[in-house]
């Protein structure tokens, strides 16, 4: 078979710029420079002295001609001693887990029904799910302290209708915290398991219902299955953001709600001590990248497996 002719443009540009190579690098380049660069730089000064008038630290002096390197894990090793860290890690850890639990339960209904849903009414069921992201988020999780107050919508209603006497006392709770959790996130699960549950193929639910499935069987045995990766990746985009999280449980948490992003806000801000708060970072980034890579790469296998 005769080759293509070679362009002018394929003959003088760069080999890194051709093909394959361009379209996998841009996107490396962009996560070097957004993600890679900036937690080097947090890294850098979590093992520097603590100096207010230079926060950024002095990492590498030159002394007679030699170069030392001036690192401390001093921090590292309070954040292991300290028992409030580990609590408080614990508890990002486990709001996190609850809010993606009650948005996977929650938001796997509105996906289903919204991919089942007809073709033509499926964009005004996407704009409902992502009205919300109109609106200013800090303006959405105040409105809530509005509604759970002791004299709020909630409150004043039941009062009325003489359900109860005195006013629940929902604000500033771990239920107001979960709340407002899974209200800010739950769009974020929708629509990742919307976009996988619309691409599946219905004929699948045929054939098992041709050969007696019931529709329950089917849906464990055949939605949900093909669904796992819209799960998992709705899941991430929940369990993330959610660990570090700090609007929502200093508006609608309670006074001794421990969350790591509070944390880093009063070490950074209230303590100025910018290398405890970049250990404290570090770890956070570690406590979420290394999971993720370990199961990343057990459904690489299993996936392979399963095409071997």
């Amino acid at each position: 078979m005769d080759k293509q002719p070679r362009t002018l443009g394929d003959r003088f540009a760069p080999r890194w710029l051709t093909g394959r190579r361009l379209v996998i690098g841009v996107p490396f380049v962009w996560l070097a420079f957004a993600f890679l660069v900036p937690f080097l730089i947090v890294l850098r000064i979590s093992v520097v002295e603590n100096d207010p008038a230079n926060p950024f630290g002095t990492l590498f002096t030159i002394s007679d001609g030699a170069v030392q390197l001036h690192a401390r894990f001093s921090n590292y090793l309070f954040l292991v001693q300290d028992d409030l860290y580990l609590i408080t890690y614990l508890s990002s850890l486990k709001f996190a887990a609850i809010t993606t639990a009650l948005c996977l339960f929650i938001g796997y209904p509105f996906a289903y029904f919204m991919a089942r849903a007809e073709p033509a009414r499926r964009p005004m069921l996407l704009m409902m799910v992502m009205l919300p992201f109109w609106t200013s988020f800090l303006l959405r999780i105040y409105a809530w302290k509005g509604i759970l107050a002791n004299h709020g919508i909630i409150n004043n209603t039941l009062i009325s209708l003489g359900v109860i006497n005195e006013p629940l006392q929902m604000m500033n709770t771990q239920f107001s915290l979960v709340l407002g959790m899974v209200y800010a996130y739950l769009p974020f699960m929708i629509l990742p398991l919307y976009a996988n549950l619309v691409k599946m193929d219905v004929r699948f639910l045929e054939a098992a219902a041709d050969l007696g499935a019931t529709p329950w069987q089917a849906f464990w045995r055949i939605t949900v299955p093909l669904s796992v990766s819209g799960i998992i990746a709705g899941s991430m985009l929940v369990f993330i953001p959610s660990v570090g999280e700090y609007v929502i449980p200093e508006l609608l948490g309670s006074p001794d709600t421990l969350m790591i992003g509070k944390v880093l806000w009063d070490e950074y801000f209230t303590n100025s001590d910018w290398p405890m708060a970049s250990a404290v970072t570090v770890v956070v980034i570690l406590l979420i990248l290394v999971p993720m890579t370990i199961f990343n790469k057990y459904r690489a296998e299993q996936q392979e497996g399963g095409r071997a």
